[in-house]
């Protein structure tokens, strides 16, 4: 099934493609000549996506998936996942009156905040990327998806495993992919917790960190990251990361502490997360 995204232009499709092969998990993700291909399930229901930018004003979709009825919520998904919705002119007015955000703005018109196709799977991601690099934390991905997910039988090359579900990874003794105990204990908390509250990552929920930060082991960089690319917090801002700290420092010649970067983006509310993908990218881009 070919499905069209449309959306506002501009979108920076180079920077989500980017962002996105850099975290491609191997048997769940593929990013080849410009298309974003990914293994779905929802509903224990299993399938396939393929995503490229057709035209200056819409995204391509090609979707395999054998229940039909399930098209609306995947397209909802979709639309979250690239942020085809986001209203670029409102927070660009507010953002750009920071001097420095506004030369990002300026380099960078069409950015938007990557999101995730399932909030499990986004907060394994970020609990498994807590105190290690990039690379690391999707090698541990790529394992877990491995040996707990399900296996699929895929006509896109790569695309092998579906991202396991949340009964599976609350029994599973996650410790033994080789990561520590605690982080282990906190990743099956999570997938409980989910059992528990089948709400948990629900999108502009309120009250979602808070939820979020009464799980064992999910501290406020955590909540806060998940919140912007899952609960699609626009204000969501994880304080004292170590990425917008060295953006800062790259930019401006001198680093800010975690204090100093809090104080200074209460001016960017309520489009802190935008701001913090505005750094980030600037940081990737120096690289």
């Amino acid at each position: 099934m070919r499905l069209l995204l449309e959306y506002r232009p501009p979108y920076d499709w180079a920077a989500m493609l980017a962002f996105l092969a850099a975290r491609a998990v191997s048997g769940m993700e593929t990013v080849v000549e410009g298309v974003y291909s990914r293994s779905i399930g929802l509903n224990g229901v299993h399938g396939t996506v393929s995503i490229w930018q057709e035209t200056v004003d819409a995204l391509q979709v090609e979707l395999s998936f054998p229940d039909l009825a399930a098209v609306p919520e995947i397209v909802v998904r979709l639309r979250r996942m690239f942020d085809l919705d986001a209203d670029l002119a409102v927070m660009h007015g507010h953002l750009a009156n920071d001097p420095l955000l506004a030369r990002l703005i300026a380099e960078c018109p069409g950015l938007r905040i990557p999101g995730a196709w399932d909030g499990l799977e986004l907060a394994y991601r970020a609990v498994l990327g807590q105190q290690i690099t990039v690379v690391a934390a999707i090698r541990l991905a790529g394992k877990l998806v491995s040996q707990y997910g399900a296996p699929l039988d895929s006509g896109v090359p790569g695309l092998t495993h579906v991202f396991p579900e949340a009964d599976v990874l609350a029994a599973a003794d996650l410790a033994a992919l080789g990561m520590p105990t605690t982080r282990g204990r906190t990743l099956s908390g999570v997938a409980q917790a989910l059992l528990d509250e089948p709400s948990l990552f629900e999108p502009n929920r309120e009250g979602g960190v808070a939820r979020l930060l009464a799980l064992l082991g999910i501290g406020e960089w955590t909540a806060q990251y998940i919140a912007l690319r899952q609960l699609r917090d626009l204000d969501g801002f994880p304080t004292g990361d170590v990425g917008l700290l060295r953006a800062l420092e790259v930019l401006e010649g001198q680093r800010p502490n975690a204090r100093e970067l809090s104080l200074r983006a209460e001016a960017w509310r309520p489009y802190r997360g935008y701001a913090a993908q505005l750094l980030w990218t600037s940081l990737s881009r120096a690289d």
